[in-house]
């Protein structure tokens, strides 16, 4: 079922009365075990998602389930703490539908953070990745359908998802600030059910640097809303096919905790060079 943008508009609406005169420039959609992100946010507004009309809402623990309108140095930002996944029954509309809602509110750049399995031997857990480009092996995409000529072209160049020059201005801002980063490309898959040996063999001969199972749906959106888009993947575990070791949510939770410190500091600080 494809986003309607009655739908879409309902919930517009209300955000538009609820946070006034000055719309977000800025979203920003943060992964597992990420929704702390952003300690320089001044809050302004939060919502849950269960007060947003027509909003989905979030059925992973590790995802408060929270719309949060605040500032970075008088930036306004809009920031979900908390995404959707494919793997919870969500269809690709109901994935992007906060895409939606942001691009009809105004926001012109799209942060997109989540939690990733490293497949890049060199990379180690607590890495951070800057996304240069992805591979969408889900099976799926937001803009099959009917096309909403009011959001988008009907086929959206993708020759450069993540906008060229975030990723240089996260590179440059990482080393002022001394934050480790990689870059690389991010493998977005359905999920829920872990990797195997035998695909994560695949995924590195097809050119991935870390795999999860969200960001391509939202990035997908986010080329069609003509928004510029940031991607940066926490690694919190590497699997290595030669030699695989379990890995639990516990742990993936426990590395996401540990890095959000200079996670913040990478993004507070790539946000307040950002301008529209």
């Amino acid at each position: 079922m494809k986003n309607d943008r009655q739908l879409v508009g309902k919930t517009v609406h209300f955000l538009t009365q609820a946070i006034g005169e000055r719309p977000p420039s800025i979203g920003v959609l943060t992964g597992t075990g990420l929704s702390d992100t952003l300690d320089d946010l001044e809050v302004l507004k939060e919502f849950e998602y269960s007060q947003l009309p027509n909003f989905p809402i979030s059925t992973v623990e590790s995802h408060k389930g929270r719309l949060v309108y605040g500032n970075i140095c008088g930036i306004p930002i809009l920031m979900m703490q908390g995404r959707f996944h494919l793997y919870e029954g969500y269809s690709p509309a109901q994935v992007t539908f906060p895409v939606r809602v942001m691009q009809e509110l105004g926001v012109k750049t799209l942060i997109l953070t989540n939690a990733a399995g490293g497949i890049n031997l060199n990379f180690s857990p607590g890495d951070i990745m800057i996304i240069k480009d992805h591979l969408n092996l889900t099976g799926k995409n937001p803009l099959t359908g009917p096309n909403e000529d009011a959001w988008g072209l009907r086929f959206p160049d993708m020759t450069q998802v993540y906008d060229q020059d975030l990723v240089g201005l996260a590179q440059k801002t990482a080393q002022t600030h001394q934050v480790p980063v990689q870059t690389g490309v991010y493998a977005g898959l359905l999920g829920p059910s872990l990797e195997t040996p035998a695909e994560i063999r695949f995924l590195k001969a097809i050119g991935s640097d870390a795999v999860g199972f969200s960001t391509v749906m939202e990035a997908i959106a986010g080329v069609h809303a003509d928004m510029k888009i940031l991607g940066l993947s926490l690694i919190t575990n590497i699997n290595n096919p030669d030699a695989p070791v379990k890995t639990t949510l516990e742990a993936v939770l426990e590395t996401a905790q540990g890095a959000l410190k200079p996670l913040n500091r990478l993004l507070c600080n790539v946000i307040r060079q950002v301008r529209e």
